[in-house]
């Protein structure tokens, strides 16, 4: 079942890439108190996430911050150290970097995706929600191989 408005996100270990390595972290204590705009993409480094789909938040953090968004969060089913180089190459201080490594966010979410036919195996599909200390209250999943309704602009139409 996909998780929906007005749903707790489920508590899964993920881990932060930190300036000083990776940090183990409760996906409910991260999201406790907050209003996260949370993006997933299927990976670090992948054309349309590294072209498109995070420079478009690290470009509007602050219009997301000015909207209420207290901190933007990236998530991908790779390890935390290939997501701390990616947000080192894409520039985005502003986006704090969460691997799902073995995909239990993506799982316990039921936003999964087999991406086997290109080498990649399973992996989270492409979408952005607002979470609000721990409850969704906006999700966009892209239908396959599209990219709109994740994007930062079409969250900030959204808020």
């Amino acid at each position: 079942m996909t998780i929906a408005v007005g749903d707790k996100l489920p508590d899964v270990k993920l881990v932060k890439a930190g300036e000083n390595g990776p940090e183990q972290v409760q996906s409910a204590d991260y999201f406790k108190g907050k209003r996260v705009a949370l993006f997933s993409v299927p990976g670090a480094f992948t054309p349309t996430c590294s072209a498109k789909h995070l420079p478009g938040y690290v470009e509007h953090a602050a219009d997301l911050k000015a909207k209420g968004i207290d901190e933007i969060a990236c998530t991908a089913v790779n390890d935390p150290f290939v997501m701390g180089a990616w947000g080192k190459a894409a520039g985005s201080a502003d986006v704090t970097m969460l691997a799902d490594g073995n995909g239990d966010l993506a799982e316990a979410l039921g936003l999964t995706m087999d991406g086997s036919g290109f080498g990649l195996g399973k992996r989270g599909q492409r979408f952005s929600m607002v979470v609000n200390d721990g409850v969704v209250e906006q999700l966009h999943v892209e239908a396959p191989g599209e990219f709109k309704v994740s994007a930062a602009d079409y969250m900030i139409d959204q808020l």
